[in-house]
């Protein structure tokens, strides 16, 4: 049997990387996907192309700095679905780049807003529907850089948020256990899809070096030899949404081809 069978999973974030990986894992497992991002358009085009008869998907243009818009696409899932067994939550602000010293800290506000309130308000407009279904899963995307600085880009007020939200983690695994929601976190490292394919064309381009240079760079840094995907994270983040995971919760599983180990 697939992974999702019958489930419904709520997925926010849906953008041409990892929050599309995780819809179309969601519905090759035989699980209901509903999308959500500020752009319609783009949750169009995403749902046709992974469910070409619509039956498996529906979306909503979705702010996650809008509480009410976050409660309509939740909505949204119970309407078409008639309940909820899971939210990964993808949606975040990673653009802002910088350390401490430099920092613009009314960015810094912003980048909190998203990556830690935007993922809380999306987690707790799912909630009600998760209990009345009996329990779930809620899965965090987070980051490697919340538990160690990488070497390469500096992106604190990213970092810090992360790590926020995975201590908030922590927090919501225990006060929603008794209802059997679990909730854990999948952070990625340097993770092979649209946003590394332009920072490595991007280095190269700066460094005068072939592209293949740059990524020799990153991969030489981790114990297996090639960087994971979009795909695999996203395939850790379907893992954690279903009865094969139903007990793990409060915990954070790092996809990094080995880079760093705990």
């Amino acid at each position: 049997m697939s992974l999702l069978t019958g489930k419904t999973v709520v997925v926010s974030g849906v953008g041409a990387g990892l929050g599309r990986q995780v819809a179309a894992a969601v519905v090759r497992e035989g699980g209901n996907a509903v999308l959500g991002a500020r752009t319609e358009a783009y949750l169009a085009e995403c749902a046709a192309g992974i469910d070409p008869d619509g039956a498996h998907t529906a979306y909503r243009a979705t702010d996650i700095t809008d509480e009410g818009q976050c409660t309509e696409l939740a909505a949204l899932a119970r309407e078409r679905f008639g309940s909820v067994g899971a939210v990964v939550q993808v949606a975040a602000w990673d653009s802002y780049f910088g350390g401490v010293e430099d920092a613009d800290f009314s960015v810094w506000r912003s980048v909190i807003d998203v990556n830690l309130l935007g993922t809380l308000r999306m987690t707790r407009a799912c909630l009600p529907a998760l209990k009345a279904g009996g329990g779930g899963a809620v899965v965090f995307i987070g980051t490697q850089s919340a538990v160690a600085a990488p070497s390469q880009v500096r992106q604190a007020a990213y970092a810090a948020s992360k790590g926020a939200l995975t201590s908030a983690m922590y927090a919501l695994a225990r006060e929603v256990g008794p209802y059997r929601i679990r909730v854990n976190s999948v952070l990625p490292g340097w993770m092979w899809g649209p946003p590394v394919q332009a920072y490595v064309r991007f280095a190269a381009q700066s460094e005068g070096v072939p592209e293949a240079a740059v990524l020799a760079r990153l991969t030489g840094r981790m114990a297996l030899p090639e960087l994971a995907t979009d795909a695999d994270v996203a395939d850790a983040a379907v893992f954690l949404s279903s009865d094969r995971a139903r007990a793990i919760t409060g915990q954070s599983l790092l996809v990094n081809a080995g880079e760093l180990m705990r």
